[in-house]
């Protein structure tokens, strides 16, 4: 892949995960890191330290995306750190599978969800997509859910189809909104092994399998490849688009 080396990019929800994994990819590639956590200091400490040893420069912003008021600070200090940023991603989510927040009411988790997945994606993305614009240029991507067009059946179905499917539909509004100066592009994860992969029962690690045409679970590196191509300069020519990555949805068992 080719480098991205003297770009600087901002990963939020990048303390674990997949954005952790983003972020890394891209200091790989030579870029240095805004490294975003909403509470986890610890894990965005951790990460930072992960993109120092690849040789890259990283920096550790903490902001609570559910706070409205803290977003356009959030995006002055992202560009304020090294005078530039040349590539966004908005990769933070709520988690409303596990912990806590897994033990509230379907209307409590869609909330949640509706704050920091689209709420606080739409506002960072018009905030950091005018700043792009007046330096020039540059890529932002945003994260969906590669089920959010099809549909999935149950709470966690009904929930992320609604919220994702927001996420990438504004995804392909904002790219004619910043066009032809700042390229748009959505990527849509399957059934990728995060925390909540790590503890699922075995009905859903069977799911996860038999759902894709590859026979496994995808991995945050796997997500963290896609993005790096859509950034990259092999894509100049990509904006606008959602990207399944999911080792080809087979479909729902009968």
């Amino acid at each position: 892949m080719t480098s991205l080396t003297g770009k600087t990019a901002v990963v939020t929800g990048s303390s674990s995960g997949i954005g952790r994994a983003i972020a890394l990819e891209l200091a790989a590639a030579g870029t240095d890191v805004v490294v975003h956590a909403g509470r986890n200091r610890a894990g965005a400490d951790e990460t930072a330290a992960a993109i120092e040893s690849l040789g890259r420069q990283a920096h550790v912003l903490v902001c609570d995306l559910t706070d409205a008021a803290q977003h356009a600070q959030f995006v002055e200090q992202c560009f304020g750190w090294n005078r530039r940023v040349d590539i966004w991603i908005n990769n933070a989510g709520a988690d409303v599978l596990t912990g806590e927040a897994s033990e509230r009411s379907f209307e409590e988790k869609l909330a949640l969800l509706w704050q920091v997945d689209v709420q606080a994606t739409i506002a960072l993305s018009r905030l950091a997509g005018q700043r792009l614009m007046q330096a020039g240029g540059g890529c932002l991507v945003n994260i969906g859910w590669d089920q959010a067009e099809s549909g999935m059946a149950g709470d966690s179905g009904e929930m992320f189809a609604a919220v994702k499917g927001a996420v990438m539909a504004f995804t392909r509004s904002l790219a004619k909104s910043l066009a032809p100066h700042v390229r748009v592009n959505c990527v849509a994860p399957g059934w990728i092994r995060t925390s909540w992969g790590e503890q699922a029962s075995d009905y859903w690690r069977e799911r996860a399998v038999g759902e894709s045409l590859l026979a496994r679970w995808g991995a945050p590196e796997d997500v963290a490849r896609a993005v790096r191509f859509l950034v990259g300069p092999q894509s100049t020519f990509i904006t606008g688009q959602t990207i399944n990555v999911n080792g080809g949805f087979r479909g729902h068992a009968p």
